[in-house]
Formats: structure tokens, C-alpha cells, sequence
């Protein structure tokens, strides 16, 4: 199993990717749409997923954010729901991951 060397930098590193994320898909929606119509109606349909795809950004950031606190806190790597250790696998696959692998199957 591969255990992160430094989860501080690990989430500092997943806190900038998200937020530089998140910026662009801002930009990309503060963009002008075009005159013509049809495009407008592409446009939109693309700003549809763009909002959707900040969301998922901005969700990142939260659970980031909570996963920062808790290795401020020593709990992280530790399941909130029934306190187990989370493998060192699953943190390095998913740094923000509060639950282990058997309470994530069951939410």
C-alpha cells in the first residue's frame, strides 16, 4: 500500500489544481456569448456544464478544506463515521477521503 509522504502538501497541491479549476470555468462564463442564435444556443448549453463543472470544483474545495482541518485536528486518515484507520491506499488515491472504503460502500 502506498501511504502519502506529506498530506499537507499533497492537499495544498489538490486545493491550488481545484481552484485554478474553478477560476477558469469562472472566466469561461463571464465570456461573451455570440450574436448569432444557434451558437447562442450552444453557448448555453455549454454553460450549463460549465456550472456544473464549477460545482464540482467548488465541492473539491470544500471537502479539501475538511480535510485540512482534520490533519490540523490529527484525525486525518481516520474514518468519520466508524474510526477506523483509511488505507493508505485510498488517502493516496483520494486525499479528501474522510470515510474508509467499507462506510463509503454503504453511503
Amino acid at each position: 500500500m502506498t501511504a502519502i509522504a506529506d498530506p499537507r502538501a499533497t492537499l495544498d497541491a489538490l486545493a491550488s489544481e481545484y481552484a485554478q479549476r474553478a477560476e477558469a470555468i469562472r472566466r469561461n462564463l463571464l465570456s461573451p456569448h455570440s450574436s448569432s442564435f444557434p451558437e447562442q444556443a450552444v453557448e448555453r448549453q455549454n454553460d450549463d456544464v460549465l456550472r456544473s463543472l464549477l460545482a464540482e470544483a467548488e465541492h473539491g474545495l470544500k471537502e479539501v478544506a475538511h480535510a485540512r482541518a482534520r490533519l490540523a485536528e490529527g484525525r486525518y486518515g481516520i474514518c468519520t463515521a466508524c474510526g477506523a484507520t483509511i488505507a493508505p491506499a485510498r488517502l493516496a488515491a483520494l486525499p479528501a477521503a474522510e470515510l474508509c472504503v467499507d462506510c463509503a460502500a454503504r453511503s
